[in-house]
């Protein structure tokens, strides 16, 4: 009975990596960035610049598929009756740390799930930050099991758990009637971007089906390394493997560190920029595709830690932490040294108490 359990939780895994990767290729293939059908990082960077929080001209746009995805796994969580508002455990932290992630994501230019998207196009500078990643999550398996913990969190009221996909609907409406009060890129990879119907569809349905799999990037390494539980692993690894057919297919797969779409090959920084999104993801408990979908679910932990990434994209940009093709800069890598030293300080000091 267990074994038929968990080889049905093998293929609910891969099958839905195999959907999100054709979501990404047929996003690509209608008008988003190339190696970026899907890129929670860089979606949510290109909010922010709409939401006129940076100024980067060239990343700003109201990216329906993020907020597809927060619909999508609100829709489905009350259906399936898991929707459930609870909060209050490390607000303030979890924004902090989420700042950080942002940090790390923007120096690699991605989020894991682009970094999987990256590798799955050829591009193997990706294959440098996946290690990175995977020593990233390494050192928060680590404090894991030293007995790290964010404390336990409340439930709350249902106002309370609806309140991020309330907000995230209303921008939407608010973008569609009042395109005037929005920042809109007219060249760079904001300019770039499916119809917004499109967009919000294929936002809805992974949104649908990352909730119901709980699908998570960093959570796929981290529980084959402390459980040998390798579900989300294959899901994880599905999605590389269905882009990269597909881009053979297409052929728009190009092997090699150079000539990379939106993104640079210094190697060292890849990896270290990995390693912090890694390392912040366990800690936070999950990826930022995610954290999305716990925001749907009720969680304003969730919602607080997604707001943190959109603050700490705005940050990146207003301050130059980010990077671009031409590689990192110089702030930016300060920033992630300094991201770094937090997640171990906040790894050792944030232990649960034994009773």
């Amino acid at each position: 009975m267990t074994k038929g359990l968990g080889a049905r939780k093998n293929l609910v895994g891969i099958g839905v990596g195999v959907a999100v990767g054709v979501v990404a290729l047929a996003l690509v293939a209608l008008g988003n960035p190339a190696n970026m059908g899907f890129c929670i990082a860089c979606f949510l960077r290109d909010i922010a610049g709409a939401a006129k929080l940076h100024s980067a001209a060239v990343v700003q746009y109201v990216r329906p598929e993020v907020i597809g995805l927060v619909l999508g796994a609100f829709i489905i969580s009350l259906i399936k009756k898991e929707f459930k508002p609870r909060g209050g455990s490390s607000p303030m932290l979890r924004f902090v740390l989420g700042m950080f992630v942002m940090v790390g994501a923007l120096m690699f230019l991605g989020c894991p799930l682009r970094m999987m998207l990256r590798i799955g196009g050829g591009d193997l500078n990706a294959v440098v930050g996946l290690v990175g990643f995977a020593a990233g999550i390494g050192a928060g398996v680590v404090a894991l099991n030293r007995g790290f913990s964010l404390r336990r969190a409340y439930t709350q009221s249902a106002l309370e758990g609806a309140l991020f996909t309330i907000v995230m609907a209303f921008l939407l409406v608010l973008w569609l009637l009042v395109p005037s009060l929005f920042a809109l890129s007219e060249t760079g990879p904001g300019s770039m971007h499916a119809a917004v119907g499109i967009s919000l569809a294929a936002g809805l349905i992974v949104g649908i089906l990352t909730q119901r799999s709980r699908l998570c990037c960093a959570g796929g390494v981290r529980d084959a390394l402390m459980f040998r539980d390798f579900h989300l692993l294959y899901g994880f690894l599905a999605v590389i493997v269905t882009v990269l057919v597909g881009n053979l297919i297409l052929g728009k797969f190009n092997l090699g560190f150079e000539g990379q779409p939106v993104a640079h090959n210094d190697g060292l920084w890849n990896f270290l920029g990995m390693a912090l999104v890694g390392w912040g993801s366990v800690l936070l408990g999950g990826c930022p595709l995610r954290q999305l979908i716990l925001s749907g679910e009720g969680s304003s932990d969730a919602g607080i830690t997604v707001m943190g990434y959109m603050a700490g994209a705005a940050f990146c940009h207003n301050f130059g932490l980010a990077s671009s093709g031409a590689g990192p800069t110089a702030n930016g890598m300060v920033a992630v040294g300094i991201g770094l030293v937090v997640m171990l300080v906040v790894s050792v000091v944030n232990k649960q108490k034994e009773a």
